[in-house]
């Protein structure tokens, strides 16, 4: 697995955490960072849309205000340009690891999958704003819709993402798993219908596979 590198050879790795709604992905969020700092590597929390302050108010803007499709894309892709450029880069280029809830298979999956824009436009974007920036390591939390729709039904204020049908979310988590079809050097796919134990002990068998090639590095 490729591993990004900077010119002092320090190895770092940029992880990014998938999935609908409901899935469950940021149940585990911490526990990956807490898992990796304990064996020494430093790790930047972070997440999209948000991660800067920029990023954080069209964060509130994209959940709750409606705006046709093609805004909501482009108002992804530009607080990922501000996420790349202040948070990202900065982390890995001084050594640190990146835990990012959400990255660019989430804009694939929502405005895509969802929404229904074609992939060849989201790409002319990917390439654009992230000029060759790719996560080392995609861990998809995956789980039957339903199920997903049963965890997040009791929000007390839903966004308007949480508020779509069934259908939507079915279409989302199929355009998940193209990408991992597509790209399975660097995704992971985690059923989330299991118990807490077994799904740790993935985690930590694919964190324990990272730490190890950047150790033999």
């Amino acid at each position: 697995m490729p591993l990004h590198v900077i010119k002092n050879s320090t190895i770092m790795a940029f992880i990014t955490l998938e999935g609908i709604d409901g899935a469950g992905k940021t149940t585990h969020l911490q526990w990956i960072a807490d898992y990796l700092q304990a064996r020494g590597v430093q790790v930047v929390v972070t997440r999209e849309p948000g991660g800067t302050p920029l990023g954080e108010a069209l964060r509130d803007l994209l959940l709750h205000q409606s705006m046709d499709i093609d805004t909501e894309a482009l108002l992804m892709f530009a607080a990922r340009r501000e996420h790349i450029t202040q948070v990202i880069q900065p982390a890995l280029q001084r050594g640190a690891w990146v835990l990012s809830d959400r990255f660019t298979d989430a804009s694939f999956a929502y405005q895509c999958g969802g929404r229904g824009i074609a992939e060849a436009r989201l790409s002319i974007l990917e390439n654009w704003v992230q000029q060759g920036l790719q996560p080392d390591l995609t861990v998809l939390f995956d789980v039957d819709v339903d199920v997903a729709h049963e965890r997040v039904r009791g929000h007390s204020n839903p966004d308007r993402f949480e508020q779509e049908q069934l259908t939507f979310f079915d279409r989302v988590r199929s355009m998940y798993l193209h990408r991992a079809a597509q790209y399975p050097a660097r995704f992971r796919i985690v059923r989330t219908d299991q118990s807490i134990v077994e799904i740790r002990v993935a985690l930590s068998t694919m964190l324990t596979t990272l730490l190890g090639v950047s150790a033999d590095a």
